[in-house]
């Protein structure tokens, strides 16, 4: 049986946003290996470089907003694409849009931590 690679890398410069979550969480789920099984967590390393060049149009960064509730009153948070980046970088952007491209499930949290985003 021949081994199966566990990292896979992934360049961003001047690709967008939407592309490279996408590449990312489909490898994440494991669904780049011929091994593929849904239930079950692959234990692949993502590897996501050059963060900092992605290709975000600015029509996304002002309009996407990031909708954050504490459960307490007032405590409802708003945050747009381009203060987020300015806050945290891009990175933080790719890591929230690979978290919600993941489904909901037990695997969520162990899959988002194999996920290393560099600038």
């Amino acid at each position: 049986m021949k081994a199966v690679q566990n990292t896979y890398t992934i360049d961003a410069a001047g690709r967008t946003l939407g592309r490279v979550a996408s590449e990312a969480a489909k490898a994440l789920m494991g669904k780049m290996r011929p091994d593929y099984t849904p239930n079950k967590n692959s234990a692949i390393k993502v590897t996501v470089t050059n963060a900092g060049k992605l290709y975000i149009r600015e029509r996304k960064r002002s309009r996407t907003i990031y909708t954050t509730y504490s459960g307490f009153p007032g405590g409802l948070r708003r945050e747009s694409l381009a203060s987020l980046t300015a806050r945290k970088g891009n990175g933080e952007a790719l890591r929230r849009a690979v978290a919600r491209m993941l489904p909901r499930n037990t695997m969520h949290t162990p899959r988002l931590k194999n996920l290393i985003v560099t600038e």
